[in-house]
């Protein structure tokens, strides 16, 4: 994703489902042509001075001054939504298409604003204002197959604390289409409004998933490895944490220690695994003895016991290796996992 002061709407493929094919113009408009307009205007209905007429409610008009597109103006394509990246967050729309993201705590608002303030700069989209709480950008291009010419827009950003509720607010404030300044049709501002905030978001979500395996590697370097029994009264290996923080680190675990992974299963807890014997250097760096384990596929069965985990193996026939190998493995699991 190429993010600048042109942002390239094509690689966005988590925000933009494009089905259709062809021109920009075909996956905007309808496939069938316009004849419908050239439908002569309703008259009034004449009737003999003897008929009764009779009305039915079903086809009734209704009876108004209704402004929109006809004809190409029409955009087909499905609306955009604004991805739920943030947990807890809960989105407001207005009628004329600002969008405004409540959050549930002031630091995640500090958070996401962080965010915001790191997108401009490190993208070098241009500012024509910028405050504490608010940033007004300045043109913002859009390449889009959607769309026939290159477009910009421009934003104002607002960040906002009103009775005890934290949010943040994206408005399209300014359209362009080519090098020409046109109005801000509803459309284009609901539509490029959720782009600029999914793009916010998206930005945030991968900021807050880096910061959790920065700190769930943290974690792991300090793993307790000791043998212990299953549920079942079984000896197996117990590393003292939780589930999911060891199976984070199992793909960079078990190849230092000459497992070559083949497949693995989070939800059933199995890593299948071809061992083939590292040689002395590996050995000699961990100082532990060389474990006594014939080449060939094992399997790895991990059991989450809440803030503990439990590991047992198995061979190529589905057979529980010893207990005389588990405790010899144990000892090589705590040294690798410390490195």
């Amino acid at each position: 994703m190429k993010l600048s002061s042109q942002l390239v709407l094509s690689s966005l493929a988590v925000f933009v489902l494009t089905a259709c094919s062809g021109a920009a113009n075909q996956r905007r408009q309808a496939k069938d042509d316009f004849e419908y307009l050239n439908t002569p205007a309703l008259e009034e209905w004449n009737v003999p001075a003897d008929a009764q007429r009779q009305y039915y409610p079903n086809y009734t008009i209704p009876q108004g001054s209704y402004t929109g597109g006809i004809g190409k103006q029409v955009d087909i394509r499905p609306p955009q939504q604004v991805l739920e990246l943030i947990p807890g967050a809960r989105l407001d729309r207005t009628s004329d298409g600002e969008i405004m993201l409540w959050l549930l705590r002031k630091d995640e608002l500090d958070k996401v604003w962080q965010t915001v303030q790191d997108m401009v700069a490190n993208n070098k989209i241009p500012v024509e204002n910028q405050t504490d709480s608010r940033i007004e950008t300045g043109w913002v291009t859009w390449n889009s197959p959607d769309e026939d010419v290159e477009i910009g827009s421009r934003y104002e950003i607002t960040r906002t604390e009103a009775n005890g509720r934290h949010g943040f607010k994206v408005n399209l404030i300014d359209w362009r289409e080519g090098n020409q300044v046109t109005e801000v049709t509803r459309t284009n501002r609901e539509r490029y409004n959720v782009f600029m905030t999914n793009l916010v978001t998206a930005r945030y979500d991968q900021q807050v998933r880096e910061e959790a395996e920065r700190k769930a590697q943290e974690l792991v370097k300090h793993i307790p490895i000791t043998m212990g029994k299953d549920r079942s009264g079984l000896p197996v290996i117990i590393a003292r944490t939780p589930y999911n923080t060891l199976w984070q680190r199992v793909p960079n675990i078990l190849p230092k220690m000459g497992f070559k992974i083949e497949e693995r299963s989070q939800s059933q807890g199995t890593v299948s695994a071809v061992y083939a014997s590292p040689d002395d250097e590996f050995w000699n760096d961990i100082g532990v003895k060389p474990i006594d384990l014939g080449p060939g596929k094992y399997t790895f069965l991990l059991g989450d016991l809440g803030n503990r985990t439990s590991i047992n193996i198995t061979d190529s026939s589905g057979k529980p290796v010893e207990e005389e190998f588990l405790k010899s493995l144990e000892p090589v699991l705590a040294a690798v996992v410390k490195e």
